[in-house]
Formats: structure tokens, sequence, C-alpha cells
């Protein structure tokens, strides 16, 4: 799914930890589109966090979704 600036949206759980590794992996996080520096097939997006700095993010298969709760 292609998401256009200000689109609210939530990213999964996040991290590059083994399953073999202990502790919990980043929590599920809401934001909103800042820019779109990159469309489909491959989207980036620069997103500013509510919780956090923003960031480029470069989601994998379904790891962004649209934020349907605002």
């Amino acid at each position: 799914m292609a998401f256009k600036v200000g689109d609210r949206v939530i990213a999964d759980v996040s991290g590059h930890r083994r399953r073999s590794q202990l502790g919990a992996m980043r929590p599920p996080r809401a934001g909103e589109i800042a820019e779109v520096l990159r469309g489909d097939p491959n989207p980036r997006y620069a997103i500013r966090w509510d919780k956090g700095s923003p960031t480029v993010f470069t989601p994998a298969e379904g790891g962004l979704k649209a934020d349907r709760g605002r």
C-alpha cells in the first residue's frame, strides 16, 4: 500500500534481533508521513513518530499500515 504526505501510519514490531536473543523487540509505533522519498515498488518514507525522532523508514512487506484509529 502506498502512502502520501500527511497519512497516519503504524509500523509493526521492528528490530534486527534473532529469535534466539532474549528481550522484547521494539513495540509497534505510530506516526505521520512527512515526506515520500521513493514510491512503489520499494517505498521509502520520512516519518515523524509520535514518540521519538523523525526517521527514514523503508517498510518490509506489510510492515507499515494505515492508522485507522484517528
